[in-house]
């Protein structure tokens, strides 16, 4: 009993004790879950949210506190305990799949996409609801990505994404265009109502985040995670402009139908000509068809299964968390997401936070056991993550580990460097400032060591003609690209510091060594005598009917209800649905008047395009017909750079490295633009040859390098646009590894990528195709350009479009002959191009606060 008395005695004391330490706990208790308590925590987050003005005079606001400085310690250790100082470890088991250019890609896309079950995780720098992800479009209007979407949200998956926030004046990729149209494919009251989050970053609202605002950087991400069984990574966005196969057409006029046009819309573009214009209205496009081609697009991304899926997935986790903390914390459309492997004390490695009064809810992703995943021994790629993060874009210290891992494999580089592109901005030291990677230091290194050890070794880089987006380059508007390209000139070849410069000062010469390329695709318009005919006699403009074509296929009416608001997210008002279908009806109407102009009997005699030629084949292009005049013809020969966009590195044969990651200091230093991209080796060794001597490849890098360098030379064939039976389409899986497509003698030729034999094609090939495309159309930029002056004989007067017939007097008869000989898009890089002049004047748009938005 007296044992009894004494335990109450001990409670009711310790009872007493707490009290006193918090006498107000029981009026908090009683307070919970009323108004003043409503009114309490929203005064709470009023205060923080005041408060982050204070963070103006802090910069390392987010690594100052103890358990801030204890996670960041954490992170650094186990970079610093993995290969490239990556945060993320190496894993063998990885099955990896290529993917080249953006039919493939996309059509794999939607059939992973279809088979989703619990969630879905996309991180693009530019995404567009409306685009279709097998074309035509017409005969697959179910495959728009915001259909795909809407249809797994119906069936519960769970969906989120990440897009760059863009500085408007800058940028018209319209994220908010894209927020608002995905949120609003499933209104309050139907099935999937809530499943699809978006979040836009970084913040430019000043008042929320005016300690944090960042406009010079971007989130470049492009990646997708599904179910954590799969994900997909590399330099496609899900985005206009990107979609293409191996031809490469510029022309999409269809004599036969406008109902087979491919691209439709704004994915119809032409950079180079007219940036992206409001794209929120995706059906219009100020670029006629009938005048213009487009510009061609090459990509490479990798599809994959096996334990880098969860590496990639717990990255968006992290950045998923870290934007809600930054933006969206007194928010409750937007969760908390835990990560299994990562909780508990680890809970802050993926940016977990746990505040005193939080908004939204704790969500343990995945959904099912972890257990259950794929993310065992699935192939036979050793693969690790590497990426470009820093305290802006993902709360961390600065990782640059995509840039340690391109200058260590590179440095170490026995045979040949292979790098597609879509900059080349590079330091080879300390001296060229604003340029600071040093991937170029390391390409020098093993040159220079190839060098000297009298051994044969090739750096190849295959990067745009015109690297930004620009119209005329001798117009002052285009000087934020002609500064890019200054840049590379001098990270390549100009001036002692560059790469050319170094190599020489060391006693070998860089052009034994150090190979420039880019890419350029020819076509042809069909502004036939019968497509004027129909505009005559109709009353309709080809460009009309574009805009009618695209309203029919695009306006399906998929966004939900108009005017239904999610949050503060509104997608279309009544009237402005009502102004629309107004406008819609008019164009359809244009449309029936043009196509009823068509005469019955006439059958069409000219393909929509010819671009095809440039490939294995396909017969001689002087064969082609031209419906009318042969001299209307030359009017209608286009060309255009064919604008590498890939981000990759293949080195002897073994390593890869792939992702979302240019090769410049905005995407290598990693506190400029964030980044994530794969290093891939596979220990499946194939028996090759390496400069005539046996050699063990990597399957996985050789079939890709032997895939891209056929596309290149014209050794493969065009691709259908319909691709359900080809296996490069598909997902990675047992089912559907690559078709390597060795099925004929172009496999072997390319095998040995140091042979004599095939250096010769392969620069013979480029060497032929910049003669006749310097000859034919002046294609600019070119050597002959050394000076602003040397354009005024060059280039046609300005009225004259851009990329047709230089020379309208040339018999269409040599036009085609000469055109004949064009095999594959390869040119040589024009490395005096404007050698004698200074490219970028410093001036209120190039200065020393602006450079290095440029490197």
């Amino acid at each position: 009993m007296s044992g009894s008395k004494d335990g109450a005695g001990a409670k009711e004391h310790s009872s007493f004790s707490d009290k006193l330490k918090s006498p107000f706990q029981e009026l908090k208790e009683k307070l919970d879950g009323t108004h003043l308590q409503d009114v309490k925590v929203h005064l709470n987050h009023k205060k923080h949210q005041i408060g982050k003005f204070k963070n103006l005079f802090n910069p390392q606001h987010r690594h100052d506190e103890e358990h801030e400085i204890r996670c960041d310690e954490k992170r650094t250790a186990i970079g610093e305990s993995h290969r490239f100082q990556s945060y993320f470890p190496e894993h063998d088991g990885n099955q990896i799949k290529w993917y080249v250019d953006g039919r493939d890609y996309f059509w794999a896309v939607s059939v992973a996409l279809e088979q989703a079950k619990e969630t879905i995780y996309i991180c693009d720098w530019w995404l567009s609801p409306e685009l279709f992800l097998r074309r035509p479009p017409h005969s697959h209007q179910e495959y728009r990505l915001d259909a795909i979407l809407k249809r797994r949200a119906e069936a519960g998956v769970k969906i989120f994404i990440i897009v760059y926030r863009e500085v408007e004046a800058a940028l018209t990729c319209n994220s908010e265009h894209t927020k608002h149209a995905l949120q609003g494919l499933c209104p309050e009251g139907t099935p999937g109502y809530g499943n699809i989050k978006v979040m836009r970053h970084p913040d430019h609202n000043v008042l929320e985040n005016a300690a944090d605002m960042t406009f010079y950087w971007a989130h470049h991400e492009k990646f997708i995670v599904i179910d954590y069984n799969m994900a997909f990574i590399g330099g496609l966005d899900l985005c206009f402009g990107r979609w293409d196969n191996h031809q490469h057409a510029l022309a999409d006029v269809h004599p036969e139908g406008v109902a087979n046009e491919v691209w439709p819309g704004q994915d119809f573009n032409n950079n180079r000509i007219m940036d992206f214009q409001n794209v929120n209205d995706w059906k219009q496009n100020e670029l006629s068809k009938a005048d213009y081609g487009r510009m061609p697009w090459h990509d490479v991304a990798m599809g994959l299964i096996g334990p880098c899926v969860y590496d990639i997935a717990e990255h968006f986790v992290l950045r998923w968390n870290f934007v809600k903390r930054d933006k969206y914390k007194r928010d409750d459309r937007f969760d908390w997401l835990m990560l299994q492997g990562r909780q508990g004390e680890d809970e802050d490695l993926v940016g977990v936070q746990r505040p005193k009064h939080p908004v939204g809810d704790y969500i343990l992703h995945p959904l099912s056991p972890l257990e259950s995943k794929k993310l065992g021994n699935q192939g036979t790629v050793h693969a690790q993550i590497v990426r470009s993060s820093a305290d802006w874009s993902s709360g961390i210290l600065r990782d640059h580990s995509i840039q340690n891992a391109y200058s260590e494999v590179i440095r170490n580089a026995q045979h040949f460097v292979y790098i597609e592109n879509q900059f080349f901005i590079t330091a080879t030291g300390e001296n060229q400032s604003p340029i600071h990677n040093q991937i170029g230091k390391s390409i020098v290194e093993a040159c220079v060591r190839a060098g000297k050890e009298g051994r044969k070794f090739r750096v190849i880089i295959i990067i745009p003609a015109i690297p930004g987006f620009a119209g005329d380059l001798r117009d002052d508007a285009a000087i934020g690209t002609r500064a890019i390209m200054d840049y590379q000139y001098k990270s390549i070849c100009r001036g002692e510091d560059s790469i050319f410069g170094r190599i020489r000062a060391e006693g070998v010469d860089p052009t034994n060594h150090v190979f420039v390329f880019n890419l350029r695709s020819y076509d042809r318009l069909n502004k036939t005598p019968a497509m004027k005919e129909q505009e005559e006699k109709s009353g309709v403009k080809y460009q009309d009917v574009q805009r009618a074509q695209a309203e029919e296929i695009m306006s399906s009416g998929i966004h939900g209800t108009p005017g239904e608001a999610i949050g503060s997210d509104r997608h279309e008002t009544k009237a402005e649905e009502k102004k629309e279908s107004k406008e819609t009806e008019s164009s359809l109407e244009a449309k029936k008047r043009f196509e009823e102009a068509r005469p019955d009997d006439r059958e069409p005699t000219t393909v929509y395009s010819v671009a095809k030629h440039a490939m294995a084949g396909q017969g001689k292009l002087s064969d082609e017909t031209w419906e009318g005049d042969p001299q209307d013809e030359v009017h209608n020969w286009i060309q255009e750079e064919l604008y590498i966009h890939a981000k990759l590195l293949i080195v002897d044969d073994r390593i890869v490295i792939c992702g979302s990651s240019n090769l410049n200091d905005r995407s290598q230093e990693g506190h400029h633009d964030s980044e994530l991209s794969i290093v891939m080796e596979d220990t499946d060794r194939i028996p090759s040859v390496m400069d005539g001597q046996v050699y063990e490849a990597g399957r996985h890098a050789a079939t890709l390098r032997r895939y891209l360098w056929r596309e290149h030379m014209g050794l493969l064939p065009p691709q259908d646009n319909d691709a359900s039976n080809d296996p490069n389409a598909q997902p990675p899986g047992d089912d559907s590894p690559n078709d390597i497509w060795d099925r004929d003698d172009s496999y072997k030729f390319v095998e040995d990528p140091m042979s004599d034999a095939l250096w010769e094609q392969w620069t013979g090939s480029a060497t032929t195709n910049t003669e006749i495309f310097r000859h034919l159309f002046h294609a600019d930029p070119d050597d002959y350009v050394k000076t602003f002056d040397d354009y005024n004989t060059f280039l046609p007067p300005k009225e004259v479009p851009a990329g047709h017939i230089f020379d309208r007097f040339m018999p269409t008869a040599d036009i085609r002959q000469k055109l004949d000989q064009i095999k594959g898009h390869l040119v040589w890089m024009p490395l005096d191009y404007l050698k004698d002049a200074n490219m970028a004047e410093t001036g209120l748009q190039v200065n020393t606060w602006t450079e290095s938005i440029y490197t």
